[in-house]
């Protein structure tokens, strides 16, 4: 079993790698998408800049925790679209057959699949969300908090994306309801918890789980607590184990389309 991990460990690491040595072919677009993508989140802060000029707290955030929510925010966004880029045009490769690829290969199909490929603008979010942390407040405790976090939520979201693509071996083309609930996970995290009420905040503690991915994490930066901390790695373990299980057990439904594609 420990051989079996550290060989898929192994392997994902070289898909990672040559994904990433194959967009270094043209530095300069490497460079720019990662340069343009931290601009264009700096810009979204401006518009926090003006409404706390004109009141100091806002949905029961301070304007330093709106700076860590983008923080985690953009650090989640990055590492998933990063690492796991595929996960998220899952839906997509199911329905055009390009699973073949990864089912031959004597290696986890999932984590095969959606470590495939990296989305090279997700490195600007990284380092955007490491300079809203050095913003917000530098220390050895925020630092691990933030990674650790960071990590987790990124493994939620993409295990989200996952669970809704997965659908797609029972109906069809579900790309749509994939991108829709998204969308939402990435628009709502850069708002504070406060501004929402009733079942919007319920949604979000369940089938949108920001609470795990960004509302839990600020509250635990800014004033730690183990049982928020046990909070979330619980239920990034279950959201993780439901993403392995819904594929899996829906890739027994599917049907080869014959698309056999060389991977180098």
């Amino acid at each position: 079993m420990l051989m079996e991990v550290k060989s898929q460990i192994k392997a994902t690491h070289l898909s990672i790698k040559y994904a990433l040595q194959r967009e270094l072919l043209n530095k300069f677009t490497f460079i720019s998408n990662i340069l343009f993508m931290i601009i264009n989140n700096g810009c979204f802060i401006v518009q926090w800049i003006v409404l706390y000029s004109l009141k100091q707290n806002i949905g029961g955030y301070s304007f330093r925790q709106i700076l860590l929510l983008w923080g985690l925010a953009a650090m989640t966004y990055g590492i998933s679209r990063f690492f796991f880029k595929e996960a998220f045009n899952l839906s997509d490769i199911i329905n055009s057959g390009k699973l073949d690829n990864y089912l031959i290969q004597p290696k986890n199909v999932l984590i095969s699949c959606i470590t495939s490929s990296v989305e090279i603008s997700a490195l600007g979010d990284i380092l955007y969300g490491l300079i809203m942390l050095i913003l917000y407040g530098l220390s050895v405790k925020n630092v691990i908090l933030f990674l650790t976090c960071g990590i987790l939520g990124s493994i939620v979201l993409t295990s989200i994306s996952i669970i809704f693509s997965s659908l797609s071996f029972w109906f069809g083309r579900t790309e749509m309801v994939a991108n829709t609930v998204d969308s939402l996970m990435t628009n709502f995290a850069t708002y504070p918890e406060g501004i929402f009420k009733g079942i919007i905040k319920i949604m979000f503690y369940t089938c949108l789980p920001l609470g795990i991915t960004t509302y839990i994490p600020v509250k635990l930066i800014s004033n730690f607590s183990l049982p928020d901390l046990i909070f979330i790695i619980f239920g990034t373990f279950i959201f993780t184990s439901l993403a392995f299980i819904i594929f899996y057990f829906g890739l027994k439904r599917y049907s080869s389309t014959n698309l056999m594609n060389a991977r180098i």
